[in-house]
């Protein structure tokens, strides 16, 4: 299970956009990876579809990027960091940052 979910700012890592930071728009647990908003863009051409009236053309468009090349941005500390689990006096399972100790 990744400790990477939806609507998390995460920063990359490796591959062409290291460095850069975005927000991560679906999970893919299966295969272990991650689209992250405006990384590892692909052109991807499309054919027109005459049953839709959909012009054909060239679709810039996000590829799924590997979840070991992610690391999440803490909001309280703005630094990428690893993640931490703790569980509550209620019984509840939280993530924590391990750089500040903040529940994320």
């Amino acid at each position: 299970m990744p400790k990477i979910k939806k609507n998390d700012v995460v920063k990359i890592l490796a591959g062409r956009d290291s460095g850069k930071t975005g927000k991560v728009l679906t999970i893919l647990p299966k295969k272990m990876k991650a689209l992250v908003q405006g990384i590892n863009m692909v052109k991807k051409h499309s054919r027109r579809q005459s049953n839709d009236q959909q012009q054909g053309g060239i679709v810039h468009k996000e590829s799924p990027v590997d979840i070991s090349n992610l690391m999440i941005i803490c909001q309280k500390c703005s630094k990428a960091t690893r993640i931490g689990f703790n569980k509550l006096s209620d019984g509840t399972k939280v993530r924590i940052c391990k750089k500040c100790k903040e529940i994320i």
